[in-house]
């Protein structure tokens, strides 16, 4: 049996993480309802951090599912992304959408980071 965690190595722990991603975002992946801000690290892995607000998401139950599929979703694309720190940013009408239309979302919106990535990375080397 795999490990299903999310470990901590894979989160934004600290104010000063988040402050880094915020003041300095290189990459602004745009969803519908949501919007990825993310920055470099020197960690080799991506790190996660989550800021669904009670004034875009009004219910506890409904942020929480929205948790629940972000990590999931950084837990099983992981080995793609790219070492970058993320921060998620919940957008009013994310709760119109349905589980699969979420889901499916996220998993546009990795691709298009690990896009922005390598193409910064391959202009950077030239």
């Amino acid at each position: 049996m795999s490990c299903q965690t999310f470990p901590r190595a894979l989160r934004l722990l600290t104010a000063s993480d988040y402050r880094y991603v915020f003041s300095g975002a290189e990459y602004k992946i745009h969803g519908k309802g949501l919007l990825a801000l993310a920055s470099h690290n020197s960690l080799g892995h991506v790190r996660i951090g989550l800021v669904f607000s009670k004034k875009n998401v009004r219910r506890a139950v409904d942020r929480n599912r929205l948790k629940r599929f972000v990590r999931e979703s950084v837990r099983l694309q992981q080995q793609r992304l790219p070492s970058v720190d993320v921060v998620l940013l919940a957008r009013r009408g994310i709760n119109d959408l349905d589980n699969a239309t979420v889901q499916r979302q996220l998993h546009g919106m990795w691709r298009r980071l690990e896009k922005e990535a390598h193409r910064h990375s391959s202009a950077a080397s030239l």
